[in-house]
């Protein structure tokens, strides 16, 4: 893949779990306020696309910014204790970089927790930039994440991967003509991720090797 020069990753569920962090924040949310906690699960399968939008269908209109005032507190905290990267990411990163290519984040989680958990687990210095939805218009699926990162590196798009886990990432790429690869770690299953026809699907992302 010589035309190659920029990679962008999304970051829940591609590089970081933090799945446990976000059940454990979610149902804090919803006790304090006298909903009923939700399976992980369903939890799981709801995220990818903001926390607004990942607490909106549990509560009523009226509390959900408290809601999402009382998650956001706890979740500061919660990501320090119950994240992790998916194994070989920063061997893959550091490659990477050896390599030559330029990495990037594109993330609908809000700019605050996406650097906590930057930070926390030690990647910040593989990382040549950080977007996320929060500081755009719109978010994942729609393409302005990842075109606007392509930009900033006046790139064409056939010098871009997108890296992502969920149907919303193969969504994204494609709008933005970027190829995108998608790894089985998220919360979409197979089945829905073929059906949006991705460059590629991988299991784990040290697949990502092989392919470049």
């Amino acid at each position: 893949m010589r035309d190659i020069k920029l990679i962008i990753f999304d970051l829940d569920g591609t590089l970081v779990d933090a799945y446990p962090a976000i059940i454990k924040s979610f149902n804090y949310a919803m006790r304090r306020l006298g909903y009923p906690a939700q399976p992980a699960r369903v939890i799981c399968r709801a995220v990818g696309w903001g926390d607004e939008n990942l607490l909106k269908p549990f509560v009523k209109r009226g509390d959900l910014k408290k809601a999402l005032s009382i998650y956001r507190r706890h979740h500061k905290r919660a990501l320090l204790e119950g994240s992790r990267l998916f194994p070989k990411v920063k061997k893959i990163l550091r490659y990477l970089r050896a390599a030559g290519y330029r990495i990037a984040v594109a993330s609908n989680r809000p700019t605050k927790f996406s650097w906590v958990l930057i930070r926390h687990l030690k990647i910040a210095k593989y990382l040549d930039d950080v977007l996320c939805a929060d500081k755009l218009k719109h978010g994942k699926p729609h393409p302005e994440i990842l075109n606007k990162i392509r930009q900033r590196f006046s790139l064409k798009p056939k010098e871009v991967f997108y890296v992502g886990d969920m149907v919303i990432d193969a969504q994204a790429g494609r709008r933005a003509k970027i190829k995108t690869i998608i790894v089985t770690t998220g919360s979409s299953t197979k089945a829905e991720i073929r059906k949006e026809e991705p460059y590629r699907i991988i299991n784990r992302l040290a697949e990502l090797l092989n392919i470049l």
